[in-house]
């Protein structure tokens, strides 16, 4: 079989470089361009150092080609629906857009909500795909199989490593400021909430508060609420939804964000306690998160291996 020929656009972010290293290791998947507006011409290595000897000779490229299989939007928001409507890419070519320009139903414009858990058989069909978000993706992965029997708020609160902001320095990325520092940020009205309502149809308020930790990727989501079933119930519904699922597992202890740093892992703990149901939910925010999930959307898109080139070894230490 021929391989899948890729671009990636935006190849100089956080996104854009670990795209780079999973990719590298598709035994599918041919690299036709690595594109990037500031960095055209020079080594890839000068912003990913690692490239030094993964890809010692490869440099980023200025221009764009539009016969290939799959394009990767690693760009900015509002940037990739502009590169749509350029009408660069050939009608053959299948998108999956890391931003969240085509996440909400109003925008998506032809896009599939990229949550491979819920939307596998659309994503399958699909040639657009927008990728969840972060956040989105750690709490829609804990609550979806539970909507239905949630009666009471949802709150959540959950805590972000700086990969989360992006390559881009600012104030709150600073090693001085966010080191051994926690912080609230965009308490209530987050941006990715408006997908996750989108996608779960609460019929509840969900109430959500992110935080920014002292430390550079993973995700954790610590999400409770009251429910019309007992948590044998409860459980048993999140342990039967993810049965078949590569990378969705429930586990009986509390899960920690080391267990999945490095790996496109979410894991989902379930307890109660007083009353509430209390659902903890961790991934890593650049690969299930973003990258990961990008290419097990790829993997269905194209079918291939669900699992290819996603079989990683967690941080664990």
């Amino acid at each position: 079989m021929s391989k899948i020929k890729v671009g990636i656009i935006g190849a100089a972010g956080y996104t854009g470089g670990e795209l780079l290293r999973v990719l590298i290791t598709h035994p599918d998947v041919e690299i036709s361009y690595i594109h990037s507006h500031s960095h055209k011409g020079e080594p890839i290595s000068t912003v990913h150092s690692d490239f030094s000897y993964l890809l010692p000779e490869r440099c980023f490229d200025g221009v764009l080609q539009s016969e290939v299989d799959v394009v990767f939007l690693c760009v900015a928001h509002g940037e990739a629906r502009k590169y749509i409507e350029s009408g660069i890419f050939s009608s053959q070519t299948k998108i999956i857009d890391l931003s969240q320009d085509h996440r909400l139903q109003a925008h998506a414009k032809g896009f599939v909500y990229g949550l491979a858990e819920v939307n596998k058989e659309r994503i399958k069909k699909a040639n657009y795909v927008a990728n969840p978000g972060c956040f989105a993706t750690a709490i829609e992965l804990a609550l979806f199989p539970l909507m239905e029997y949630i009666d009471s708020d949802i709150h959540i609160t959950a805590l972000t490593g700086s990969t989360g902001a992006g390559v881009k320095p600012s104030a709150s990325t600073h090693f001085s400021w966010r080191s051994h520092n926690l912080s609230v940020y965009k308490a209530f009205n987050h941006q990715h909430l408006a997908e996750i309502c989108e996608l779960l149809a609460p019929k509840v308020n969900i109430n959500f508060v992110p935080l920014r930790g002292g430390f550079t990727r993973g995700i954790l989501a610590s999400i409770y609420f009251k429910a019309d079933k007992p948590l044998s119930y409860m459980k048993a519904k999140l342990e039967s939804y993810y049965q078949q699922a590569k990378f969705v597992k429930v586990i009986n202890e509390l899960p920690d964000v080391k267990r999945v740093v490095n790996t496109n892992f979410c894991l989902l703990n379930i307890q109660e306690h007083d009353g509430y149901i209390h659902v903890v939910s961790v991934i890593d925010n650049l690969l299930k998160g973003a990258v990961g999930q990008a290419v097990q959307n790829m993997n269905l898109m194209c079918h291939c291996k669900e699992d290819a080139a996603l079989i990683l070894k967690p941080l664990v230490h």
